[in-house]
Order: structure tokens, then C-alpha cells, then sequence
């Protein structure tokens, strides 16, 4: 098979674990940069990746690299792509992309300039004046940063946190991927039991039972790279059913709660759609009153923001009943998403550790407490 070049945009923050996960998953030549993560690979290696990838937004087929100052040099870079190898004579060819801290910033120009080459690039190789566009869709993306292009085909079509199984959400839903990444954070592998107090549409429950199970989250959706007709439709059956037999089978400890009821039936719909609705318990309760549901386990949760759902005053007593209720809980690793700043202070406790993430374009701190750890370090930090 053929070697190509791909780019995986993530989420600012994700950009690590997306590179260890291709790994994970015998990707070649993986690096990990700023808002991406590149590797090489042929069809099998992009169809795996696409099918498989947790945190990871899609996956791009670099097709050229090149210095772009000018327009011209956008032109003649775009112009001097292999398009013809990926893209047939009646192929419909959109472009889209972005440009950051370089001499080239309007995007409709770019745009303009980058659909133009490609079309005299295809139409001179397939001896066309005039191309139909009413084939397949090849979706071209472009990226100009630091006056620095590259030209990509998109592979994946619609973003790899949609896994087809949240067709609606709450107010304010949390990305797949980022809920991907917020379990994986913690280590979790099924064994212990896993909460999380603020389920909103499920998420984080239903991508802990992924994760548990070994669940490919691209399996039971198509990806734009299926309608490539340079491409074997045989990868991806190959793909599914490796990713198939790696699955795991056991029962699990996975709760979600929350104390709005069209918020639970929501989860719970959800997780039938995802095929795990039997490895998941949800229920209709208030965090800051409802007992533990165990000894000991991992809290994951989305709380709501000021800035989103609640007024802030809201948020900031929210934050402090929870600090109250959980202050013993000396059992529970408790990981905490927010964009409050001032968390720690409401929630009454530092955390052991925290991490830079992004949901959406918010910034947040990921913040992790990581039981009786937690409790010493605090109360060492009292006695100073």
C-alpha cells in the first residue's frame, strides 16, 4: 500500500494523549505539536485511525507542505499538489480552512485562490475545461500558520467526537472527545467505580463504558474516506471486525446521576443508542445531598459554569455544597472541569494536581483530587 502523511486536529490539551494513543495504536512516526498530532501510515493505518481514535477531532491526508507569503505562493503550492491521485475527474472539491499569524490571513481570499489552483491542477490533468463537481465530495482543508501552508483531504467527514449516538444534547454538552480524555485521565480500566454527578446528556458515563470495554467509538458510523474509489472498501471491514474482536465483555460499575429527570431519560437514551445502556446506571439525584454510591471509586464530573448555564453566584455555591458534601469522601479520586478560576477556593480544598483543557473555545482547569493524597497535602498545606 501506498505511505501518506496525516494530521489529527485536537483540542487544545488533548494534543498528548492523542499522540499516545497513536501509539497504542502502532501509528509510525508520531509527533506531537501544537493543536495536532502527525504520523504516517497507508489506508489501513487512516481507516484505524479513524475508526478507533478517542480524542482526536479527524483525521487530514497531508497533501502538500509549502511556504505561502504571497498569494502566488498559496497558488503555485496548492497547483503543484498530486490532486489527480485522489481526486476523479467528477469529484466535488470544497475548501475550507484557516490561517493564524501569517502575511495571508482573509480566509475567503485564501479560499478563493486554493479552489483555483485546484481546478486548474485537475482540469489540465484530465483535459477538461469545466469540471462537473457531481461526483463524490473530497473535502479540501487548508492551513496557513506562520506564513507556513499545508493542503489537506479530509478523510473523516463530519468531527470524530460525533459517534452517532447523542442526536440531541443538554444546554450545554460536553465534546465527546474531551469527555474521552477526561476518563482516560484518570487511569480508568473498568475496575473501580466510576460517577459522575452532573451526567447531562450521558457523555462521560457512556464514554467510561467505551473505555471499559474496549469499544472502538467509530464503529457503527461511516467516515468520508469510505466513498474513495482509490481506496480498498475491504480496509475498513478489516478494521471493524479487528476492532470488534478486541472488545472486552464484563459487567461495570458506571453511574450517572443528575437532578433534572429530562436530563437522565436523555442519558439514558443516549446510552441505549450507544450500545451500552446495559452498563450503566443512571439515576435522578442532587449531588451536593444524594449519598456515595460506594466506599471508594473515581468522580468525574462537568459542573455547570457561570459563564454558560448558571450565573456565576449559582456556580460558585454549587461548587462550595459540593466541596461540603464530598469533604470525606477520602475514597473517591475526584476529577473536576470548570472554567471558575477561583474553584479551589469555593470547593474549599486544593487540588493535587491540575490540567490546562479546553471544551469548546473555554478555557478550563481540569482539576484532580486525588484522595487521601488530597486530604494530607491539605492538611499539610494548613499547618504551614
Amino acid at each position: 500500500m501506498s505511505q501518506y502523511e496525516f494530521s489529527v486536529p485536537c483540542l487544545f490539551g488533548l494534543e498528548g494523549i492523542a499522540g499516545d494513543e497513536l501509539r497504542r495504536l502502532d501509528m509510525e512516526n508520531v509527533r506531537v505539536e501544537n493543536g495536532r498530532v502527525l504520523f504516517s501510515g497507508d489506508a489501513y493505518a487512516m481507516a484505524k485511525a479513524n475508526v478507533c481514535l478517542r480524542t482526536g477531532e479527524r483525521v487530514l491526508l497531508v497533501l502538500a507542505d509549502f511556504p505561502a507569503k504571497t498569494f502566488e505562493q498559496l497558488f503555485q503550492g496548492v497547483y503543484g499538489a498530486p490532486l489527480e491521485r485522489f481526486i476523479p475527474k467528477n469529484g466535488s472539491f470544497p475548501v475550507k480552512g484557516h490561517c493564524l499569524n501569517s502575511q495571508l490571513m482573509s480566509v475567503p481570499d485564501c479560499q478563493a485562490i486554493v479552489k483555483k489552483a485546484a481546478a486548474k491542477r485537475l482540469g489540465e490533468k484530465y483535459g477538461l475545461s469545466w469540471l462537473p463537481e457531481d461526483g463524490p465530495k473530497f473535502q479540501l482543508q487548508f492551513s496557513i500558520m506562520n506564513d507556513r501552508a499545508q493542503l489537506y483531504l479530509d478523510t473523516t467527514g463530519p468531527g470524530l467526537h460525533k459517534r452517532g449516538y447523542r442526536a440531541a444534547g443538554n444546554d450545554a454538552p460536553l465534546r465527546e472527545t474531551l469527555a474521552a480524555a477526561m476518563v482516560m485521565l484518570t487511569r480508568y480500566r473498568g475496575r473501580e467505580f466510576l460517577w459522575d454527578p452532573f451526567c447531562g446528556s450521558g457523555t462521560i458515563p457512556i464514554e467510561a463504558a467505551f473505555i471499559a470495554r474496549n469499544k472502538a467509538p467509530g464503529m457503527y458510523r461511516r467516515f468520508s474516506a469510505e466513498a474513495f474509489p482509490w481506496l480498498d472498501p475491504k480496509v475498513w471491514g478489516q478494521v471493524r471486525t479487528e476492532a470488534k474482536d478486541r472488545e472486552f465483555r464484563g459487567q461495570y460499575r458506571i453511574l450517572g446521576s443528575d437532578n433534572d429527570p429530562k436530563c437522565v431519560s436523555l442519558s439514558m437514551a443516549n446510552a441505549r443508542k450507544a450500545g451500552v445502556g446495559d452498563l450503566i446506571q443512571f439515576r435522578d439525584a442532587d449531588a451536593t445531598k444524594m449519598s456515595l454510591p460506594a466506599q471508594e471509586g473515581i468522580l468525574i464530573c462537568n459542573p455547570p459554569y457561570g459563564q454558560r448555564m448558571m450565573e456565576q453566584q449559582s456556580a460558585q455555591r454549587l461548587y462550595a455544597a459540593l466541596g461540603r458534601h464530598l469533604k470525606y469522601a477520602d475514597g473517591w479520586k475526584q476529577y473536576i472541569i470548570t472554567s471558575e478560576p477561583e474553584f479551589e477556593h469555593y470547593y474549599g480544598r486544593r487540588c493535587t494536581k491540575k490540567r490546562k483543557l479546553y471544551n469548546g473555545m473555554i478555557l478550563c482547569n481540569y482539576y484532580m483530587y486525588l484522595g487521601k493524597e488530597t486530604k494530607g497535602r491539605s492538611d499539610a498545606a494548613g499547618k504551614r
